[in-house]
């Protein structure tokens, strides 16, 4: 027999939500920690899910977590960013915080999920007013060298951010800076 996936109705959907906020908030268990935002990002993917998310401020908690020490912690933070800045609203709060420069601090990761996110992310955030902080010259060298990376998918993903979000001035100074300094943005391990 099949179990039905359990639906929730939607006032209890904003105190399960709730729930897990207080329950990343107030637990010591670093187990739990990861857990907790595993599941608030996985609810973060849901567009119903926007307003609640917004109320209980859990894009502040996603910012906020870019900056722990955990890896693990990280890669769900981006990930939750990730799929909230679809929305439009989520997009311009996370611009307004100034959560371009955590999310770029994302790139140097060793997790190749976490740097995945990251440029994603930062394509998604694109707008008139933020384009020239996301197209800085480290951010563009960054994806230069991702782009060269063996890994098809961040090959890939560099190549539509530098092709898509860079004019080819931004793209050759920083070729041309990258000719002569082997310092870098050091690659994601597989």
């Amino acid at each position: 027999m099949n179990a039905k996936p359990r639906i929730l109705p939607e006032g209890g959907r904003l105190q399960y939500l709730q729930k897990l906020v207080s329950e990343f908030q107030e637990t010591t268990s670093q187990e739990a920690k990861e857990q907790v935002l595993a599941n608030l990002a996985n609810f973060a993917y849901d567009p119903n899910n926007y307003q609640y998310l917004r109320d209980l401020q859990v894009l502040d908690l996603f910012l906020d977590v870019l900056s722990e020490d955990s890896d693990t912690l990280v890669e769900f933070a981006i990930g939750g960013l990730c799929n909230l800045c679809l929305d439009k609203v989520n997009k311009e709060y996370i611009l307004q915080m100034g959560g371009i420069k955590p999310i770029i601090n994302c790139l140097s990761s060793p997790n190749e999920e976490t740097v995945m996110s990251a440029v994603t992310t930062l394509m998604y955030l694109s707008t008139p007013q933020s384009i020239e902080e996301l197209t800085a010259l480290p951010v563009v060298e960054c994806m230069l060298r991702f782009s060269l990376s063996a890994n098809k998918r961040l090959s890939n993903l560099a190549t539509i951010f530098l092709e898509d979000y860079c004019s080819p001035s931004q793209v050759e100074k920083a070729q041309n800076l990258s000719a002569h300094s082997a310092v870098g943005i050091p690659l994601p391990k597989d």
